[in-house]
């Protein structure tokens, strides 16, 4: 990316502010953490998130025969509503839910999501329909081009305006927010070469994997990746990530914070064992 050297001058009480937020990682110098604070003011922000909360929870039976699973307790709340805690606190307010088995309690809890700070949407999906087919019925209640989709399984400590800047900094269809795990059998393995996805592979072979790097099912997509996706009818994203990564319009968006997929009865402890006794804000 190219850059221009320039001389600026600042007051000494804001630059110690500006020098305060250097940790050496995310912010690693002063020049760093101007360049950093410009790009998110100037960054346009992303209003609506499709939560993915209609899958079946077969791994987590028989718990799930009476319970969906993003309504299973995590310190004291919910998994959905700490992804709305999140979504909210970078002014993502729109929510649409994606919802189908006991999908009804979720509605239940959440209602039109005012309790929340936000405004909640249902869309319920008569069959499954998978990831894609999920995004499809949720179309037309898409109001801007750029959009999150977050799995409703999923805890992430992860800054999302670092995350739009990046994305649009990118100029592609979809962004995943990656991280790194000794073994991505269990997840869509993902391959990098700079900032851009070469390869998306769902669950690789144990023992074939070409990257510990993973996606942690929370994405930044724009509304051209309907172009590549049928138009109705049961479909994974999963599918679309391997097109788009031969195409270069996929990025990674690598983040330092904490991930738990919480899919099996024992990443679920390990959830309540990591989360449930952080103090909430």
């Amino acid at each position: 990316m190219d850059r221009e050297r320039l001389t600026i001058t600042l007051k000494k009480s804001i630059l110690s502010k500006v020098d305060a937020l250097i940790d050496g990682t995310d912010l690693r110098n002063r020049s760093h953490a101007i360049e950093t604070l410009i790009s998110r003011s100037l960054t346009p922000t992303v209003n609506q998130a499709v939560i993915l909360a209609g899958g079946s929870g077969v791994n987590m039976r028989p718990f799930t025969f009476e319970m969906p699973k993003g309504l299973f307790p995590v310190g004291g709340k919910p998994i959905l509503e700490k992804v709305i805690e999140l979504l909210r606190e970078y002014e993502v307010r729109h929510l649409l839910f994606s919802i189908g088995h006991l999908g009804e309690k979720i509605q239940e809890y959440f209602g039109d999501g005012r309790k929340f700070g936000v405004k909640i949407d249902y869309i319920r999906e008569k069959e499954s329909a998978g990831t894609g087919g999920a995004l499809i019925l949720v179309k037309k209640y898409l109001n801007d081009d750029s959009f999150f989709v977050v799995h409703g399984d999923i805890l992430i400590d992860i800054n999302l305006s670092d995350m739009i800047a990046f994305h649009k900094n990118n100029d592609v269809l979809g962004t995943i927010a990656v991280t790194t795990v000794l073994d991505p059998s269990s997840y869509g393995e993902v391959v990098m070469n700079g900032t851009k996805i070469t390869q998306f592979i769902e669950k690789p072979e144990k023992g074939m994997q070409k990257s510990q790097l993973i996606s942690c099912g929370l994405y930044i997509l724009e509304k051209g990746i309907f172009s590549y996706l049928p138009k109705k009818g049961p479909a994974q994203l999963e599918d679309i990530f391997t097109t788009l990564a031969k195409l270069r319009q996929l990025a990674a968006f690598p983040f330092s914070g904490r991930f738990t997929d919480i899919g099996t009865p024992k990443s679920y402890e390990k959830a309540i064992k990591e989360w449930g006794s952080v103090k909430e804000a």
